[in-house]
């Protein structure tokens, strides 16, 4: 009884900042590129600037405000940390299943601030999506997860620029952009070959952060793991 009262309320806070943080980053993304389209009708390479500038920026700052509870936002990482033993198994399921939901409210929020329909699927295709990942464990394992939320960020944002889809690396806010036909769309027929190539690209990009830092190092955030395995029954190595 004491495990599981002890275990529950960080799983509830895991949930919620999960929730709550793929939930404002969507809402950057699509609400972003509504305002956009508003501001700069005439010039889709402004609107580009646009959306990417305000996406990468809130990225960073909900990574930041968020990584003492958790700041993944996205299901191939939570999903690698699990396998991994990096996140108790159900904490990961608990976390992707709260990113879906949180990109789901996220959309429908957005597009009713905009006064959008509050569902609408996009006719937008796409094509070729970005990967991020290394940056993460990169950072994580070589001991400095301080600078994720502003790397990741600033990798979304030269992202939107120098891949063909415009970065699409996150599977649950992929997924809610098809409930919104504006400018940060995607079509439901685009969807499953981006979410395959996300799981492709998060396996070849957690494979190279391992090769190229191949000791990890002991952080704030790894201990807070091993506390959350125990809780859970799960068993820690010490070095």
């Amino acid at each position: 009884m004491t495990e599981l009262s002890s275990d529950r309320p960080a799983l509830r806070h895991r949930a919620v900042a999960e929730l709550v943080g793929t939930a404002f980053l969507v809402m950057a993304v699509v609400g972003s590129g509504i305002a956009a389209q508003r501001l700069s009708p005439d010039d889709v390479g402004l609107q580009l600037l646009e959306n990417a500038l305000a996406t990468g920026a809130a990225l960073a700052a909900l990574i930041i405000a968020l990584q003492p509870v958790s700041a993944a936002f996205n299901p191939v990482v939570t999903a690698l940390e699990g396998l991994t033993g990096a996140l108790a198994g159900r904490h990961a399921v608990t976390s992707v299943a709260a990113q879906i939901f949180g990109g789901l409210v996220g959309v429908v929020v957005a597009n009713l601030m905009f006064g959008e329909p509050t569902v609408s699927l996009s006719t937008t295709e796409r094509g070729g999506p970005g990967r991020w990942l290394l940056l993460i464990t990169a950072l994580s394992r070589s001991g400095r997860p301080q600078l994720i939320g502003w790397a990741v960020g600033a990798y979304i944002t030269a992202g939107y620029w120098f891949t063909s889809s415009t970065s699409f690396a996150n599977p649950a806010v992929t997924i809610a952009r098809m409930f919104s036909d504006t400018f940060a769309g995607i079509a439901p027929a685009s969807v499953p070959m981006f979410l395959l190539a996300q799981i492709a690209g998060g396996a070849i990009g957690y494979g190279l952060a391992r090769a190229i830092y191949h000791r990890p190092t002991l952080t704030a955030i790894t201990q807070e793991n091993r506390r959350e395995l125990d809780a859970t029954g799960g068993r820690s190595s010490r070095r």
